[in-house]
């Protein structure tokens, strides 16, 4: 029993020993409009509807289905109720109370709600009514919410061009029902509109087994569409719907680096956060779409409204202005990028292909570079190669740091023996005894091999190449793989990893801010993004002044009378070539390298299975450059 009415127990039996003078106390109604109230605001807030029902003066068969509907309708996860003080007349009283109604993916919603309460048999209870659930609400009418995002916010190349951004496009889509040849409706598909095969044969599947539904495909630009609408329209099974999407521009090489848009998953709904619900557009893949995701939807806006039976609005009760998504500037030059793309697609001869530029002084990357351009996967950041030859500039510099001259003599033998394993130079090349600059120049192996065997140790080329960023994150907004310099097992290792064999691996990327680093003395993290946000992390130390000074003579040399002579590259380039063994085979098949600067630019092109350094990739470094000298 609770100590109110156990103190109404005993006023009861001495108000009855008394002689019937507190009979009054039979007729007092048991606790307060406030106390009724707050308790049924309280089981309302935890959705316990037997509760609020037994709180209730004469609740209507579908007492809970009305509330249900409400928080089903708004999507709302969250109730929090604060009663305010109750007011009584008589019989009849009234309790002010704040909602606060958290609504998924949109915003709190708070409104000043009341419950009326009367008195009935000694109890207070609420005298439910639909205003009881808001005091705008009535018979016949219904929540309901409206939520959409503003446009994103578009993506800039670093001259201010549109990169991505709001645009109209057309959505293609398989009718299974119409389907008389899946063959040609799969071969419209991927000739026309860039679908691969798999993808088609997927959509054709679902199309068939949900055969009045459309079945979406692909999402084009309204322009490209209308260039292939009349290989695409007539096709049997075939349809297509305009809508606002997100429309691509500027150089076509760009748009792996910008990712796309798709249904947002379980995944994105744990990364993303609570302003996301199932079916909102969300950036996908390894590209900037997905990195700045934020910043370029910025909030969803929307309202709470009551509607009518009809379907009518009847009012808007609260409206949730969005919040615009800010643009999204990056440093890409168009022109360097257009650049790259003639470059690769003249030189790599349908290979596999990758080019890097950027600025030394800053690390901005100008130009992002991969062929195909299609295939979704962005080698220039992501790809693992062995750097070959090029991964003698880390060499040359741990050289130089321990004491060796340019000048001097060093042997280039056509073989040489470490730790039992035998290393030879390309085509089995043997130049005698030579200065160090020509062994650079000419990419003499067994010299490097010697050297490293003499004066280097696995920890001094491992600290030489951290300062050439190898082991730190080169990101630029956007993932990136890290180059690495495993800690060499033997002596024979260290001699493969002296000309960037054995277990090195590297990517384009990092390979240009070797480049980089040749050319300004320091390593700067590369950036993609105008004005990156986060912490950046400590950077390497800076080269000796003296190292990096001799460094960039030996590169220079590489071009004016070295492996690079050849390559047609313009006054003022300095580089080095690499021809980087791979896989198996007799001989073994090779990357073709080229690495180099010119000034406050650094690059690195690599084409797999491309052959040697300065017959391919030296020549694509030069076509990249000409149109830029000009």
């Amino acid at each position: 029993m609770s100590r109110s009415r156990a103190l109404l127990a005993v006023a009861l039996v001495l108000a009855l020993a008394a002689g019937g003078g507190g009979a009054w106390l039979l007729l007092r109604t048991r606790d307060t409009p406030g106390e009724v109230a707050a308790t049924y605001l309280d089981a309302w807030a935890r959705q316990d509807w037997p509760a609020m029902r037994r709180l209730a003066a004469a609740p209507p068969a579908d007492f809970t289905a009305r509330h249900q509907d409400m928080l089903k309708r708004l999507r709302v996860t969250t109730l929090r109720f604060t009663p305010g003080r109750a007011r009584t007349h008589g019989g009849r009283a009234e309790v002010p109370f704040q909602a606060r109604l958290g609504l998924r993916a949109l915003a709190d919603w708070s409104y000043q709600g009341e419950l009326r309460l009367l008195r009935r048999d000694r109890r207070w209870l609420v005298d439910w009514s639909p205003a009881a659930l808001h005091p705008e609400l009535t018979a016949g009418e219904h929540f309901e919410r409206r939520r959409s995002w503003p446009p994103r916010a578009p993506i800039l190349a670093a001259d201010g061009s549109r990169l991505a951004g709001p645009g109209p496009v057309v959505v293609v889509n398989v009718v299974g029902g119409h389907v008389t040849d899946r063959a040609e409706v799969a071969a419209a598909l991927q000739a026309h509109a860039g679908v691969p095969a798999a993808a088609a044969r997927a959509a054709l599947d679902q199309a068939a087994r949900q055969p009045d539904q459309l079945t979406p495909v692909v999402t084009l630009p309204r322009a490209r569409y209308l260039a292939v609408r009349d290989q695409l329209h007539p096709v049997p099974g075939l349809s297509s719907a305009e809508a606002q999407g997100r429309v691509t521009a500027g150089p076509p090489s760009a748009r792996l680096l910008l990712g796309g848009l798709g249904p947002v998953t379980a995944d994105d709904l744990r990364r993303l956060g609570p302003a996301y619900q199932a079916g909102d557009l969300v950036g996908h893949g390894n590209g900037l779409e997905a990195a700045f995701e934020r910043q370029l939807a910025g909030r969803p806006g929307g309202d709470v409204r009551l509607v009518g039976a009809g379907g009518a609005t009847a009012t808007v009760l609260q409206r949730f202005p969005a919040t615009p998504g800010e643009a999204l500037r990056t440093t890409l030059d168009p022109k360097e990028q257009q650049a790259g793309e003639r470059a690769l697609a003249a030189g790599a001869h349908g290979k596999p292909a990758a080019l890097v530029a950027l600025r030394p002084s800053t690390g901005e990357l100008l130009a992002v570079v991969n062929t195909p351009p299609y295939d979704g996967f962005d080698r220039a950041l992501l790809g693992r190669y062995p750097p070959g030859s090029t991964f003698k500039v880390v060499t040359a510099a741990a050289l130089l740091a321990s004491g060796l001259g340019p000048d001097d003599q060093v042997a280039c033998p056509k073989q040489v023996k470490v730790g039992g394993r035998t290393f030879g130079n390309f085509e089995h090349e043997q130049l005698g005894s030579i200065p160090f600059r020509t062994a650079f120049a000419k990419s003499c192996n067994t010299a490097f091999v010697g050297l490293a065997a003499r004066r280097l140790t696995a920890a001094r080329l491992r600290a030489a190449a951290a300062r050439f960023g190898f082991g730190s994150d080169p990101s630029p907004g956007i993932p990136a793989v890290t180059g690495q310099v495993p800690p060499a097992a033997d002596a024979a290792d260290l001699a493969a990893e002296a000309f960037g064999q054995g277990r090195v691996t590297t990517s384009p990327l990092q390979m240009a801010t070797v480049a980089a680093t040749a050319a300004d003395g320091r390593w700067r993290k590369p950036r993609l993004v105008a004005a990156p946000g986060g912490d950046a992390g400590a950077a390497p130390a800076p080269l000796d002044p003296a190292v990096a000074g001799t460094l960039r003579t030996l590169m220079r040399l590489v071009v004016t009378g070295g492996t690079a002579e050849g390559a047609g590259l313009p006054a003022g380039v300095a580089g080095k070539t690499g021809t980087a063994e791979f896989g198996s085979g007799d001989p073994l098949p090779t990357h073709a390298w080229f690495i180099g600067f010119r000034g406050d630019l650094a690059f690195a092109v690599v084409v797999e299975g491309g052959g040697v350094g300065g017959e391919v990739a030296a020549p694509i470094a030069a076509r990249f450059l000409a149109p830029l000298s000009r």
